[in-house]
This record gives structure tokens, sequence and C-alpha cells, in this order.
């Protein structure tokens, strides 16, 4: 298999951290997910070439397990399943990051002060695969507008706030801040907070197409941010305190999200994001895939990484349910740690190097046994 990665079979006793975990935490979300592929279409294949029917003959045994410790748990894994390593080539390291849900003040009517619009997506705005894609038109993008003589390119972030699409009747609501919503866009989706308490989720619809581009990086390259200590925090201060750039830094990030409402069914549950089943702390991993498939778990080590353990080395298995236009590559991950402020306090300073470790099922395995 040609591919900018490798992938080298492991045994679980070589997994660090694999015995102090507990993996039966991911058999609820692995019943959600069989449930989902069970009612509706199969996950696309990454170019990993794992398979959706793979994955439903590893869940269909997991469906069995109910109420295992933690022993049992890792015993099913290790029964069940083969570990790889995947890394890029070259010898780098593996690399994750965190996200979560924020919550969003908003406001359901404009005024001088809730006056920043969350979209929905707008129905000129088209999905592009191979089938409909102009010729010359750059191969990265997903997204385009159709206009009567085909299909260009979408309005990027500065000319939506600029006003594009003003006047509607496309707002879910309204923010009262700029930068708060921008990093709503970052994340992908939010819990919102009406002035009467009332409490609504919006999930990711689509984006404009164009592609992400980290405002963390900008600044860096300028010269204004430390590399050791940049995160999530010190971005937003740095915007806090050059309220006259905010515009200029915000619209190098040309990409923009749409949304749609989505039911709070339970307040305890996460976002349902890519994978269309609710995200779990701790357990859900947003992956590249263009490489990997939906609802594969993952066993991810990151020794650096302490503050989400309580100052042990982060080694969890996860089940990849989740992807981001910032998650490229076959050892790239984000990490969902939950909803609220302190998820985001715990997301926003992960930047560390990882290993990944995918679980296959025995039967895809053999494939790939060198």
């Amino acid at each position: 298999m040609t591919a900018p990665f490798s992938i080298e079979e492991v045994s679980f006793q070589n997994l660090p951290g694999w015995r102090e975990d507990d993996p039966g935490k991911l058999f609820p979300v692995m019943r959600t997910v069989l449930s989902h592929l069970r009612n509706s279409k199969p996950y696309r294949s990454g170019a990993l070439g794992l398979t959706a029917a793979e994955l439903v003959s590893l869940l269909e045994m997991a469906d069995e397990e109910d109420g295992a410790s933690p022993e049992q748990a890792r015993r099913f894994f290790e029964t069940n399943c083969v570990p790889f390593k995947i890394s890029p080539l070259g010898g780098k390291s593996g690399f994750v990051t965190a996200f979560y849900e924020p919550e969003l003040e908003v406001s359901s009517v404009r005024d001088d002060v809730w006056c920043h619009p969350i979209y929905r997506r707008p129905p000129e705005l088209v999905d592009i695969d191979d089938d409909n894609r102009p010729s010359g038109f750059d191969p990265s993008y997903a997204f385009g507008k159709a206009e009567e003589d085909g299909i260009s390119y979408f309005p990027d972030r500065r000319a939506i706030d600029e006003g594009y699409l003003a006047g509607r009747g496309l707002e879910i609501a309204w923010a009262k801040s700029k930068v708060d919503l921008f990093f709503v866009h970052v994340q992908g989706a939010a819990r919102l907070v009406f002035p009467d308490g009332t409490i609504k989720r919006m999930t990711y619809a689509a984006k404009a197409g164009h592609p992400f581009s980290p405002i963390g990086r900008l600044l860096l390259d300028r010269g204004e941010l430390d590399p050791k200590t940049i995160s999530m925090q010190t971005i937003r201060k740095w915007l806090a305190d050059h309220p006259d750039e905010v515009d200029e830094v915000l619209w190098h990030n040309r990409s923009f999200i749409f949304f749609r409402e989505a039911d709070v069914v339970d307040q305890d549950m996460g976002p349902i994001a890519a994978a269309k089943v609710p995200l779990v702390a701790g357990r859900a991993l947003a992956v590249d895939r263009l490489i990997h498939t939906f609802g594969f778990p993952f066993f991810i080590h990151a020794p650096t990484l302490t503050h989400l353990d309580d100052g042990k080395p982060f080694a969890r298995l996860m089940l990849a349910l989740d992807t981001g236009s910032a998650i490229v590559g076959p050892a790239r991950g984000d990490i969902f740690t939950g909803s609220g402020f302190e998820a985001g306090e715990l997301a926003g300073t992960v930047r560390n190097e990882a290993d990944f470790y995918i679980l296959m099922p025995r039967s895809a395995a053999e494939r790939y046994r060198r």
C-alpha cells in the first residue's frame, strides 16, 4: 500500500499505559455507533482501507458486553483486535490538540449589543465532488456557490462579516462577542444560552469551502506570541488587548462555518458530530477522515499531556467520531474534552506529541500484517 504513512503491528503489552486504562467506557458509545450503522448509510472508508462492515463485526461483539470490569474490557479488545502503530513518514511524531463544545450567550433578536449573526447554511452553497467540480477549481474545496452559469467560489469570512448574507433570514441567533463566535466556528458546535435561560444546541452544517488558516500561526509568524506558551487562552488575550486589529486577524482565516439547530436531548451528552452520534468527553477523537474511517478505536499515548489525567500521562482508548479542517495527517487527532467553560480551559492548552495506535478487528488486521 502506497501512502504517506507507515503502519506497524505491535502487541498490547507494548502499549504504554494500556494496563491502567478502562476501555469499557467505550462500550455504550460503541452500541450507539452500531445502532446508527444499522439504520443509516455506512461510514466512508478512508485511505487506510478499513471498512464500516469490518467495524460492524467488532461492534456486534461489543454489544454483548455489559457491566465489564476494566480487566474484562481490556481482554475483549485483546481478544478481538490487533493494535497497529500508525506514523507519518520521515520519523515525525503524531500530534494531538483538543476541542470542546462552548457555551455562547446569544439573543434571538438583533440590537446594538447582540449584533453578530450565526448563520444557517445558505441554499446556494453546494457540495462539490469529482462529478460537479469545475475545471481548474481548487481540489481542496468541498463546497462552492451555485450560479446560473455554473459553480464558483463562495464568499469568504470577510465578505460574510461585511454583510454578504445579511437580511436573508438565515440567522439562528445573534451573539454579542465576535471573538467568542469566532472560536465557536473553530470548535464547530455550541450550546446557545438565551437571556431567559433557555439552552439550545447547534452543530456544524457546512462551510464556505475556503481552507482553515489558524490565527495562532499568523500571530506566531508575526512574533506576537511565544511558541512555548501559545494556547487558546493566550490568543484570546492578545485579541482582547488589540481590539483595533481583531478584524484583520480573524479575516486571515477565510474559512466560515454554517450551523444547524440540534435538540439537547440530554444535557450530559456531547454534541452529535461528523459520525452522527453524541461525542463522549475524553473518549471521542477527531481524525483525518480522508485517511481514517469513523468508529474505529484508537489508543492514544501522549506522555507530555498530563493535565487531563491529574498529572498522569494521557493514555486512553478512544473512538474516531469527528473530523475537522485542521486535523490533517495519519497521526493527528483532536480530543473532545466536554462542554462549557471548564472543558474549554482543559482543551485550550493541549498541544502535545502523541503516538497513535489503531485497533483493527482481527479479520481486517490480516491485510496489514507483514
